[in-house]
């Protein structure tokens, strides 16, 4: 045992690799505790380079807000405290940005994420009001080398966004959406981001006639995914259009809902089919 190198005399840049691997739980309350070169080596950007809050609990209650609290004697704790430190930590390198889905995060920290995270290849957003996502556009298109995005619910905005990542990002090439894929906002897919590679719009009700529009009009698609779609089945001409792309998912979708209704009702089905995503626009 002796012989061995104990990881606290690690090189820095090994404890680097190592922890960058690690999720900010364990980089905030574990890591920096257990010895100085630890804390040393999480300090490092390169740590920080991928900021995953998507499956953080940051109610002020929860586990893990209390160990946050707890570990550096804090008196209170909010998302918005909480990725400012991370962000902080990143020193602009960060490549990676997920926000909580839900809760915690405001349009004000995706602002401050805008300015302070200029590197970002990849970004999830959170739900946001209506009001809020008027500012989508604007804030998306700043991300210049932004490569992929992802949002739990389709915004007002879709167009307007679409198209500021093909004036904005010439690197985008993936996108997940859900939502009531309309003709228009599968047009604006096909028109402003024909170069694109990854397309999940799982769990969105989308018709046979806005799916066409897409794998006619986004001929290097690799990766299309529509499971559990309502609004179409996969019939013959589906699976013959789909044939051509390499990953084509489609398990789950189906013309009607589970009450047998018609889907020449796109507003009706919107509403209920996406019903847990409607309360944050209220």
């Amino acid at each position: 045992m002796d012989g061995q190198r104990r990881w606290e005399e690690m090189p820095v840049d090994c404890l680097v690799a190592v922890f960058a691997r690690l999720g900010l739980d364990d980089l905030t309350v574990a890591v920096p505790f257990v010895c100085k070169s630890w804390l040393r080596a999480s300090m490092d950007p390169g740590c920080w380079k991928v900021l995953n809050f998507h499956h953080l609990d940051f109610l002020p209650w929860s586990s893990f807000a209390r160990r946050f609290m707890g570990q550096h004697a804090l008196r209170s704790f909010s998302f918005s405290g909480f990725m400012k430190v991370a962000v902080a930590r990143s020193h602009g390198s960060a490549v990676e940005l997920r926000f909580p889905p839900v809760f915690g995060a405001s349009l004000q920290d995706l602002v401050y994420a805008s300015i302070k995270c200029p590197r970002l290849r990849i970004l999830s957003l959170p739900d946001l009001t209506l009001a809020d996502e008027a500012h989508i556009p604007e804030m998306v298109g700043k991300w210049k080398d932004l490569e992929r995005l992802e949002m739990e619910a389709k915004p007002s905005t879709f167009s307007t966004m679409v198209s500021e990542i093909s004036r904005n990002c010439g690197n985008f090439t993936a996108l997940r959406v859900s939502g009531s894929i309309k003709k228009e906002d599968a047009w604006a897919v096909v028109n402003s981001l024909p170069e694109l590679k990854h397309l999940e719009l799982s769990k969105s009700y989308l018709t046979k006639a806005e799916l066409m529009v897409i794998m006619n009009g986004c001929r290097k698609l690799e990766r299309l995914s529509v499971r559990n779609c309502l609004g179409f089945e996969a019939d013959e001409e589906v699976l013959r259009t789909g044939s051509g792309i390499k990953t084509f998912e489609h398990e789950g979708s189906k013309l009607l809902d589970d009450g047998g209704y018609e889907t020449d009702e796109p507003d009706y089905h919107h509403e209920h089919f996406l019903l847990p995503h409607c309360s944050c626009h209220m």
